[in-house]
């Protein structure tokens, strides 16, 4: 094999490994010049709004992940943003909505049937504005969400699907997804694997849609029910809970525990109800499109 051959393909395109490494190393450059530019702005930006710690720094870590799918996307392969779901028709209201009515119904059902089993109950919350720590929760959020689907189900899964298909380019990431969460806070084998299946669960939004924006609002829209709504933890991060909150009374592999709601088998239950309507809804599309060629 000549050394051409070790980084081209036949057709002259840049091998998916080497893509995938040029991607994670202008995404760590990214992260180093977003921070050191845009994250002294943004802290200040948030502190205006109450909002202090570690929340800021995910939309840093977002716009170095941006940085990273510029370069690898734009200017190594030169490909259109189509090619990771981040056109303009990606973004179309209604796909917004129905990732957003996608991922609140996945999480928001199990939760109330646990209410009403009486296994998270209603207690008393911290005093405050709900609107306000509404607002403070969403910003915080909205760019979490938008750097985890970056990383996991932006460029690199892109590039997976060229190189492998779609199945193991959606098992790949959605591994890499659970183990993100390895190190926040409760994490145990059966959260983590909750997590990934979560990651299966995303992956149908976008499989389904062809909109990575659909798969963030989805994202947002699970996290930020669970936040907003019941004020119960994500992923093992207590949020704002004025006035009320809802904790664990019950079984901890239904309820979460200290992980929160997500982290229970009602919750894995409605993300594979999910999942079988999103990959459903996909092959109608794939078939759909297939036809009107």
């Amino acid at each position: 094999m000549s050394w051409r051959r070790l980084f081209y393909s036949d057709s002259g395109a840049l091998r998916a490994p080497w893509r995938l490494l040029i991607f994670a190393v202008a995404t760590i450059c990214g992260l180093v010049v977003a921070q050191g530019i845009a994250g002294p702005i943004i802290a200040q930006l948030f502190e205006l709004v109450g909002i202090r710690g570690v929340s800021n720094e995910w939309l840093v870590e977002t716009l170095g992940v941006f940085i990273g799918t510029v370069v690898a996307l734009r200017y190594i392969d030169k490909r259109p943003w189509r090619d990771v779901w981040l056109d303009r028709s990606a973004a179309r209201p209604q796909l917004l909505a129905f990732g957003f009515a996608v991922g609140a119904l996945a999480i928001g059902v199990p939760i109330a049937l646990l209410i009403g089993v009486h296994w998270l109950r209603q207690d008393t919350g911290a005093a405050g504005s709900w609107w306000g720590a509404a607002f403070r929760v969403t910003l915080t959020l909205l760019p979490a969400a938008l750097f985890e689907e970056l990383m996991t189900r932006g460029y690199a899964l892109s590039v997976l699907r060229e190189w492998l298909g779609w199945k193991w380019a959606i098992v790949i990431t959605s591994v890499g997804f659970g183990l993100l969460h390895l190190a926040n806070n409760g994490a145990t084998a059966e959260s983590v694997a909750l997590v990934t299946l979560a990651g299966f669960f995303l992956a149908g939004v976008l499989y389904s849609t062809r909109s990575l924006y659909a798969a963030w609002m989805a994202h947002f829209a699970w996290n930020w029910t669970m936040a907003v709504l019941f004020h119960s933890a994500v992923s093992g991060y207590p949020m704002e809970s004025p006035r009320y909150r809802y904790v664990d009374a019950g079984p901890d592999w239904a309820t979460g525990g200290d992980w929160g709601p997500e982290g229970g088998i009602p919750a894995g239950l409605g993300m594979v109800g999910g999942m079988v309507f999103l990959f459903a809804r996909g092959r109608r599309r794939a078939s759909d499109a297939t036809e009107r060629r």
